[in-house]
């Protein structure tokens, strides 16, 4: 299991990114730093625009199905088993790659309710 990241490297990315508004490599190498594995496939996950906004929910496009993201939780496996509840910053890669998607505005917007579009999916 990776160690916990300090407060302060998980804000330093995050800033970094926002005032820069894409993923430059530096940012990049901090990401994968303090969130290893989750934050190349958060990464991976915004650069093939899998980060979708309707108007209900914000959903992440994974490997097996569709990932509700919503206030820095996910509906996957990995937040309910594997991630510590008193830890704010650890975080599957569908909720990082909402928060890197967000900061260097890469979200694909759909005017539409995630609730309808799912029976399709």
């Amino acid at each position: 299991m990776p160690k916990t990241p300090a407060v302060s490297e998980v804000d330093d990315w995050r800033a970094a990114l926002a005032k820069a508004g894409e993923l430059r490599p530096a940012i990049v190498t901090a990401i994968l730093e303090v969130h290893d594995d989750r934050g190349g496939k958060a990464i991976d996950a915004v650069s093939e625009q899998r980060v979708k906004q309707y108007r209900d929910f914000t959903v992440v496009v994974g490997y097996e199905s569709e990932y509700v993201v919503e206030d820095g939780g996910c509906t996957c496996k990995d937040s309910q088993y594997n991630l510590a509840d008193d830890d704010p910053d650890e975080k599957c890669w569908h909720a990082l790659a909402v928060e890197i998607a967000e900061r260097i505005d890469a979200v694909d917007h759909h005017d539409m309710w995630y609730s309808d579009v799912r029976d399709f999916v």
